[in-house]
């Protein structure tokens, strides 16, 4: 389908990290399937027997966390729910983006809708109204431990939902291109602007609203398909340096990758074949080269991206049982149980992150040195020293090297594990928590640098390849070579650099290079 016309159904069992990306990114439509509503009915009854019945129940008619003895008034249990939504919008800092919340909005809607909850359907349909319309509350990234849930970001959510607080909305032209986020002002304003209207919170749906790992697992699924790409695109830019570089293919031999047995070391070296293919680069220098062997920033990329796409494999399985995972507490079930328990905690997706972070930083790592190659003239292979022209009047791509130095150094430091830290909260109720959304944060910051790095290493390698004319690379580099220079020129002279990287950078970030630079992989 078309983004104009793709519609994401939610049944609480099925979405796909694909769908997040399509819904937070492309605004995707989305809707609740008839078979979600049905079953949310069902355990909304069970919730309404109980408050009937005046039985106690956690979540239901008590306090929370550390006052979850303290049993509620039937008068009062409307307060009670409004009240837990207001006390937990405790988050500072900066704001994630748009992309981001709208995910953490489709994964609450996505629990809600697996009936777990007994929360109604009007909470998933104003939702999905809301993205839908394209309006979005302000979240702080900055206040979850990741323990009961990302409760401080799911509470900006709620908040928003009751009409308090404020909203944002993006406008879309009709060509698909968005102005920047503006505030639409007070919330219940805003909703009614787009014909929705807050809830009214009734009984356990405060706490339904702020209970979950939606705000983390969202910015997962997002940072797992941008590695995706990273990583497809990591193999074009290798594969172009390789060529500049006059290096050797033999390493990629498939009778290494056999001998070894490692599933992503041969799907990388397969990946790298395929690109280098029909080199006349690497002809020129088949006979005659002295050289026994290249640096392992080139010799070993199936060495080290082929792990890291093992990690990735794994990574996207926890994510994606996590789209479809029941993570409220207490759990209502449709036989009338309501049972507690802790699928709340965040350390299953808290893990996957900090092993993300810590694979992508080898690939950038690893980036980062096939650039220094390429533009020192003591390792380049004859290339002008730091791909200038006129060496010495114009410094070439100097700084972008160091520019690439300095953001793979960061990525080794934000590489130290989140999920192994823990602080008592909540009176010590919460004595172990995963500080998942730390986790994210981290992830997403590696990401977005091993993006620049990349495009850093597609332009010097770009530039490298120019020299090398008019010897092509193989097939995908030739092609990857073709999409740089579609959106950036050649250096004939030192020019800001910075606009240069950004516009790679977005292009590693839109799939360009992973997209249209297609072999099987």
């Amino acid at each position: 389908m078309t983004q104009a016309t793709k519609m994401v159904t939610l049944d609480g069992e099925s979405l796909t990290i694909e769908d997040v990306r399509s819904v937070a990114v492309d605004c995707a439509k989305v809707n609740l399937a008839n078979t979600a509503r049905a079953r949310m009915l069902r355990t909304r009854e069970v919730v309404t027997g109980i408050v009937e019945r005046g039985d106690v129940v956690y979540g239901v008619n008590t306090g929370f966390g550390k006052l979850s003895e303290v049993a509620i008034a039937s008068d009062r249990l409307s307060e009670l729910q409004v009240n837990l939504v207001r006390s937990h919008s405790a988050g500072v800092g900066p704001l994630l983006p748009e992309r981001e919340v709208r995910a953490m909005m489709l994964l609450r809607s996505n629990v809600l809708a697996k009936g777990y909850s007994g929360a109604r359907p009007d909470l998933v349909d104003l939702l999905l109204g809301m993205l839908n319309a394209g309006i979005y509350p302000p979240v702080p990234e900055q206040g979850s431990v990741g323990a009961s849930g990302d409760l401080a970001p799911l509470a900006a959510l709620g908040v928003a939902m009751i009409g308090e607080g404020m909203l944002y909305h993006r406008s879309w032209h009709s060509h698909g291109t968005a102005e920047a986020p503006r505030s639409s002002g007070n919330a219940t304003d805003t909703l009614r602007r787009f014909g929705l209207e807050p809830v009214t919170l009734e009984p356990k749906e405060g706490i339904t609203l702020i209970n979950g790992t939606q705000a983390h697992t969202g910015i997962a699924a997002l940072a797992v398909s941008d590695a995706r790409s990273i990583w497809h695109t990591a193999h074009v830019a290798g594969a172009m340096s390789l060529d500049a570089l006059l290096g050797t293919p033999v390493p990629f031999d498939a009778r290494i990758q056999d001998a070894r047995g490692q599933a992503g070391q041969a799907r990388s070296a397969e990946l790298l074949r395929s690109l280098v293919e029909g080199s006349e680069l690497r002809e020129s220098h088949r006979l005659g080269d002295p050289r026994v062997q290249d640096a392992y920033a080139l010799r070993c990329m199936p060495q080290v991206h082929g792990p890291v796409l093992d990690a990735l494999d794994w990574i996207e399985g926890i994510v994606s049982r996590e789209l479809n995972a029941a993570t409220d507490n207490p759990l209502v079930f449709e036989n009338g149980d309501v049972v507690s328990g802790g699928n709340f905690h965040g350390l299953a997706v808290a893990s996957a992150l900090d092993l993300l972070a810590i694979v992508m930083t080898n690939i950038a790592t690893m980036s980062e040195r096939r650039i220094d190659r390429l533009v020192n003239p003591d390792f380049n292979q004859g290339l002008p020293a730091f791909l200038s022209k006129e060496p010495g009047v114009h410094s070439g791509f100097m700084m972008a090297q160091v520019t690439a130095a300095g953001l793979a150094a960061e990525c080794k430091v934000l590489s130290h594990p989140a999920s192994v830290d823990t602080i008592p909260t909540d009176g010590s109720r919460e004595d172990v928590v995963p500080m998942a959304m730390g986790a994210a944060w981290k992830a997403r910051r590696v990401v977005a640098n091993v993006q620049r790095i990349i495009a850093i290493e597609l332009m010097c390698a770009a530039q490298a390849l120019d020299f090398r004319a008019p010897l092509k690379p193989g097939r995908g580099a030739l092609t990857g070579h073709q999409i740089v220079r579609s959106l950036v020129p050649p250096l004939d002279a030192d020019r800001v650099l910075s606009p240069d990287i950004e516009a790679l950078a977005v292009a590693v970030a839109s799939g360009w290079f992973s997209g249209r630079v297609r072999v099987d992989d």
